[in-house]
């Protein structure tokens, strides 16, 4: 196993945030699916099963709410289909988000939108029951899903659906190059990260105790991309990655970040771990 050169940890201040006193995040677990380490990152063991994290997470703000992902979906079955055979993994099915929100009494009407980190099958599944809530997505994301083969579910749970495409016109943001801070106050920031697919991103989330998070999609599948900076396997990357050299880059920039914020990568179950459940509690305070 080849891991990546060590780079510079980060030592320049972190960017000024002010995030609302109530702001919150909320894990919504949705299912699992199965796949071997030695699939998953460069080194890994085929006796190491692994099981993929589908969830989405609620960044509730007085100004509106936004879902980052959304899990499977009700026609999880019907999408898994549309799948090239073997890709297809055993998987687990939880609530929905639908589900989860409704059960906990939460107010949709509250959600600016789901932001996807990317519009994977797996991240986007869930949108067949999100109707209504606005689809949040950039340029080069929306160009990407429209046209590229696994494009295929979202381009079915998408149809007819409202798109809110936003940019990066913000300065730059822990060493990308530009940023879109959703709220104005430093509290929700997307960076574009292409290297996965065209236009995946990374959501920067700061608490308002301090706490900060980098929801980093499916920049590496599990956190030893991350730990033991290792990249996906060859074959792998090569049939899941739009362009190895910049996701290589952008990884070695969440590498030098690493210990200065926690980073959750969309499909590592156990990096959920210390974000909380949504709860009717929790949704209560939310209105």
């Amino acid at each position: 196993m080849s891991s990546l050169p060590k780079p510079a940890a980060w030592t320049h201040p972190l960017p000024v945030a002010h995030p609302p006193a109530d702001l919150a995040i909320y894990h919504l677990p949705t299912g699992t699916y199965e796949t071997r380490a030695a699939l998953a990152v460069r080194g890994g063991s085929f006796r190491d099963k692994r099981h993929f994290a589908a969830s989405a997470v609620l960044i509730r703000h007085p100004e509106g709410d936004l879902l980052i992902d959304a899990g499977f979906g009700a026609g999880v079955a019907a999408h898994v289909a549309l799948l090239p055979r073997f890709v297809r993994a055993p998987y687990q099915v939880g609530r929905t988000v639908r589900e989860q929100l409704d059960d906990a009494g939460y107010d949709r009407g509250r959600l600016l939108g789901v932001l996807l980190t990317h519009s994977h099958w797996d991240h986007t599944s869930g949108l067949d029951g999100l109707r209504g809530t606005p689809i949040w997505m950039n340029a080069n994301e929306r160009q990407y899903a429209a046209t590229d083969p696994d494009g295929k579910v979202f381009r079915q749970v998408s149809q007819g659906r409202e798109i809110h495409e936003y940019g990066f016109a913000d300065q730059p943001y822990l060493g990308f190059d530009s940023s879109y801070d959703v709220h104005g106050d430093g509290s929700v920031v997307i960076v574009l990260a292409g290297g996965h697919t065209t236009g995946s991103v990374i959501v920067f989330v700061t608490l308002p105790a301090g706490p900060r998070y980098a929801f980093i999609g499916d920049l590496t599948w599990q956190i030893d991309g991350i730990r033991r900076r290792v990249e996906r396997p060859w074959l792998l990357s090569k049939l899941a990655d739009s362009d190895p050299g910049r996701l290589r880059q952008d990884l070695l920039r969440m590498i030098a970040l690493d210990g200065l914020m926690r980073i959750v990568p969309a499909h590592d179950l156990g990096s959920y771990d210390d974000i909380p459940l949504l709860t009717r509690e929790a949704a209560a305070r939310s209105h």
